[in-house]
């Protein structure tokens, strides 16, 4: 039931982030130094900021920058991830060993790390972001996705298929992705979270989403300098943020426990 529910407001989230332009009630850039730090009313329904912009409507504008850069990065560091490591496996030998070779290299630096030295390299940005941050999800998920599919690859029936012809991409499509799919699909539901999380993380201390575009993370850095004035500039992002996080937490457990 909790599943069901988590993501069916996810994606209502997601539908409100698509039609956010059509919704939002104020210009999310409009700068109106007369109306700044303003209280909630009719025409501002969460107020405004330190330069007048309503709330409210960054809040939908951010969905767009902070789960759909989530759903970018996500998408792009699983596929590649799971086809880097299927070849792996499905090559094995040397191919296999200088893989985790450079695995083991890369994942000496915990994600973070990884994704800031790519940052500093790239400089700040949306754009470095995704690519800094998908290429340190791809490094940790090809190393995990390669533990699954050796699992599935030591089965007997993998054993026969391969004598009876089958092999390459027939093999994966049959009979490895079969196996792995749910546990995928679980696992990216889990994960999805600490994804959002990182993307925030960079807006804050002003290495991701560059100001004046509505995102999260960024919101909560501007309203900080307000915090004891206005504390809802902080409360209302962070609100938003932790909110999408526990969504994708309780429908991967439910997803979870179904498996079991």
């Amino acid at each position: 039931m909790i599943q069901k529910i988590s993501l069916i407001l996810l994606g209502c989230i997601s539908i409100i982030g698509l039609l956010a332009p059509w919704l939002v009630p104020n210009d999310p850039l409009y700068v109106d130094i007369t109306k700044k730090l303003s209280a909630p009313s009719v025409a501002y329904p969460l107020g405004t900021d330190q330069l007048g912009r309503c709330i409210f409507s960054r809040l939908l504008m951010g969905i767009r920058y902070c789960l759909g850069t989530g759903v970018i990065i996500m998408g792009l560091s699983v596929s590649a991830a799971l086809l880097i490591s299927s070849v792996a496996v499905c090559k094995g030998g040397k191919v296999d060993s200088w893989f985790i070779r450079i695995c083991d290299m890369l994942l000496a630096f915990p994600n973070v790390v990884l994704a800031f030295a790519l940052v500093g390299m790239l400089g700040a940005g949306l754009k470095n972001i995704i690519i800094a941050i998908t290429f340190a999800q791809t490094v940790y998920y090809a190393r995990i996705f390669r533990s699954w599919l050796l699992t599935v690859k030591q089965q007997d029936y993998i054993a026969a298929a391969k004598l009876s012809g089958t092999k390459g991409f027939w093999l994966f499509k049959r009979h490895l992705w079969p196996n792995i799919k749910h546990t995928l699909w679980t696992f990216i539901a889990l994960d999805m979270g600490k994804v959002l999380l990182e993307i925030s993380s960079f807006s804050f201390i002003g290495l991701g989403v560059q100001a004046p575009t509505p995102e999260w993370g960024m919101m909560v850095n501007e309203g900080k300098q307000y915090i004891r004035q206005y504390p809802e500039m902080t409360l209302y992002p962070g609100l938003a943020i932790m909110s999408i996080v526990v969504l994708f937490y309780l429908s991967g457990n439910g997803m979870r426990r179904n498996i079991r």
